[in-house]
């Protein structure tokens, strides 16, 4: 895929992001990252330097936990298959005899 250039305001500043992402995905993850910084910032007076660090944290463990709620699922959704397919199973043998 084409890579393509995107320029987004984050933090008061401008970026241009070279992407294969389509643009909309790449404005929304601008949009939800200068969300989060700006949420930082108004709960602590803390210098950009370090607000930057904390959304980066704040976001990586937001990241962490839905990938574990995701193998979560994954894992439910494998188990409830083979339970279905094992009582499909048993209701053919059973229609069977």
């Amino acid at each position: 895929m084409e890579k393509k250039k995107v320029p987004l305001r984050v933090a008061g500043r401008e970026y241009t992001l070279l992407s294969s992402d389509p643009p909309e995905q790449v404005h929304r993850v601008g949009i939800h990252v200068d969300r989060k910084i700006a949420e930082i910032e108004q709960a602590t007076r803390l210098p950009s330097n370090m607000v930057a660090v904390l959304t980066a944290l704040n976001l990586g463990n937001d990241l962490l936990k839905a990938q574990d709620e995701n193998t979560r699922l994954r894992r439910e959704l494998t188990l409830a298959r083979k339970a279905m397919e094992q009582t499909h199973k048993q209701s053919r043998k059973e229609k069977e005899e």
